[in-house]
């Protein structure tokens, strides 16, 4: 069974909207990126229309060890471990990766990271979206004027 995901024309799509091959570029590195590494395993949650949560299992790390980062729109989640404190032991079966991890995340415009909390190995990433009043929609009343035929 073939569990490989078809190759997105951005190509095609580029050419109908002028000025967008950048947003496309991006988009498909972005989205190759995230293909390739499924580690840590993470929860995506939409709260409502406004909140969302990023749950990281991140068993085995300390707070600590864990840096969360927001530049513009990229949120960068990086854990390591420090291994100089780390007895040497003979694992007979390894379920559990205590490996580094770098875990990114594309935000969408006007979302806004509030906090983060670290509780039984889930790190949870509380974001909101807070669109500025002069972006949100508003209703255009339709006037109605008198034509001066003179």
């Amino acid at each position: 069974m073939n569990n490989a995901l078809p190759k997105i024309d951005t190509l095609t799509l580029s050419k109908a909207l002028v000025g967008f091959d950048r947003v496309f570029n991006t988009f498909e590195s972005r989205f190759a990126q995230q293909m390739n590494s499924n580690y840590p395993p993470h929860n995506i949650i939409r709260i409502d229309d406004t909140n969302y949560l990023i749950e990281i299992a991140v068993a085995g790390f300390e707070k600590s060890e864990i840096n969360i980062e927001v530049q513009q729109d990229q949120l960068t989640i990086t854990g390591e471990k420090d291994k100089t404190d780390v007895p040497e032991m003979e694992y007979l079966y390894r379920g559990l990766s205590s490996r580094n991890f770098v875990r990114q995340f594309s935000l969408a415009e006007h979302i806004v990271v509030n906090s983060a909390t670290f509780n039984n190995g889930i790190l949870s990433i509380q974001l909101e979206r807070i669109v500025p009043e002069e972006k949100k929609p508003r209703i255009i009343e339709i006037q109605e004027k008198l034509v001066d035929m003179r």
